[in-house]
């Protein structure tokens, strides 16, 4: 029998219970997907608990936290055409999976698929939604859904030969705005990025669980993301709107940890292609 083409890769720290309760979920869908869980040293039992519960699912237990990039292991472990990502606390809706399979088979070019989020029981579209299913690009010939150039990971989904050609996740991001850069390399390589709303996924995080400095790290990671790949000027002006929008403690906080960076950035800074950063541009026009 065929194996189903696509699978799914979860990185986890000290989450035992909803992770448990995510597996749950993953393993009722119908396309019985195979799961690599990346567990970043969590200290709460994580890896003996999900082999006991699911021994189906493949546990790579790391010694130290890597952040977002344990998604990248996942992805290599995964080995399959087509990895989607899930957070221990969010799922993929039946269906959602042999669409996104469907999606990748159809189109050479297709990248990354970015799904509709829905969030608590209450399935609020996730704001980040809106604005993709809004994008301004225009799409390529024949492209499903509106052209992107950011996605939230937990709904998403992408081409392991793409994902993995340019790095996957970058190992200095850890967790909060990872996506930026990944969506840049991605694009800069010709790669079709799209939302597509047929693609759902159900997020429920748990509530008072948010990460400490959770946003002067977001703050950090979109000023390493724009340096690392846009014009001086127009990296110049982000910079400016970002430090704006952010509240006092948690931007010197950020701006402090971004200059502490400035060494590699400036070693691994690789400008994007014209044509990639005008999409950039006309994205951040319309939504100003």
């Amino acid at each position: 029998m065929r194996r189903f083409p696509a699978g799914v890769v979860i990185a986890s720290r000290d989450r035992r219970s909803s992770l448990l309760s995510t597996l749950e979920r993953l393993e009722a869908l119908p396309e019985h997907p195979p799961v690599v869980v990346v567990d970043n040293a969590s200290g709460d039992g994580t890896p003996a608990a999900v082999r006991r519960a699911h021994p189906g699912v493949r546990v790579i237990a790391l010694a130290e936290n890597l952040g977002a990039a344990a998604r990248t292991i996942g992805v290599r472990a995964l080995g399959l055409p087509v990895a989607a990502f899930c957070d221990d606390d969010s799922w993929w809706a039946p269906g959602s999976l042999s669409l996104i399979a469907e999606l990748f088979a159809a189109r050479t070019a297709q990248g990354l698929v970015a799904g509709r989020i829905l969030v608590g029981p209450e399935e609020r579209l996730d704001p980040t939604c809106a604005e993709m299913a809004a994008s301004p690009l225009t799409p390529r010939p024949g492209q499903r859904g509106p052209p992107i150039l950011g996605f939230v990971a937990c709904g998403a989904a992408v081409r392991s030969e793409a994902f993995l050609a340019v790095g996957g996740f970058h190992p200095r991001l850890g967790v909060g705005g990872e996506e930026t850069l990944l969506a840049f390399d991605l694009a800069a390589r010709g790669w079709e990025l799209s939302y597509v709303d047929g693609v759902v996924a159900h997020h429920h995080p748990v509530p008072g669980r948010g990460r400490t400095g959770r946003e002067a790290t977001m703050l950090r990671n979109r000023l390493w993301s724009t340096w690392l790949r846009r014009p001086v000027p127009a990296a110049a002006a982000e910079t400016a709107r970002a430090l704006a929008a952010s509240r006092p403690r948690p931007a010197v906080r950020g701006l402090c940890d971004a200059a502490r960076g400035l060494g590699w950035v400036c070693r691994e800074r690789d400008v994007l292609p014209r044509a990639v950063e005008r999409d950039v541009r006309r994205l951040a026009r319309a939504s100003a």
